[in-house]
């Protein structure tokens, strides 16, 4: 059994890291092709608080599917006849829930919430991972447009 929950567990790894690339990025250094080329309005302001949060990605489904596949393969060469069917299916579902957890696990990243002041005088927060280090104080633009909004040094 923990032979499967190995297997499982690498099929996870092999989920999380398709959903990974996946995701949308939320970040302030990474954009996407698509969102290259685009015009954007910035705005200037001041760091007013910076809060820490975790950004759920969501899951895809992949890690349980391929856990339960490669788990599913390792089960059935368990016994044979009867065995090998109960190997198949006890493996399947092992490697299904190794690989739910290990996605899960990876669908979680570092965030920051930044509460910003603007120049106007308006309050602005943005959530993004914590790619880049903010501190309150901290003079900063936001860039609105492509997608969404973020900020940046």
């Amino acid at each position: 059994m923990k032979r499967l929950l190995a297997i499982g567990a690498l099929a996870g790894l092999l989920g999380m890291t398709l959903a990974g690339c996946a995701g949308p990025a939320a970040t302030g250094n990474v954009y996407k092709a698509s969102q290259t080329g685009r015009e954007q309005t910035v705005r200037m302001g001041v760091v007013e608080t910076v809060r820490e949060i975790t950004i759920d990605r969501g899951q895809t489904g992949v890690g349980t599917g391929a856990g339960a596949v490669v788990g599913g393969i390792a089960g059935s060469n368990i016994g044979k006849g009867r065995g090998a069917m109960v190997g198949t299916v006890a493996g399947a579902v092992a490697g299904g829930i190794a690989g739910q957890v290990i996605e899960r696990q990876a669908s979680h990243v570092a965030g920051l919430e930044i509460t910003v002041r603007l120049d106007s005088g308006e309050l602005r927060a943005v959530t993004q991972e914590a790619d880049v280090a903010f501190r309150p104080g901290d003079r900063v633009r936001l860039l609105s447009g492509a997608g969404g909004t973020r900020v940046t040094h």
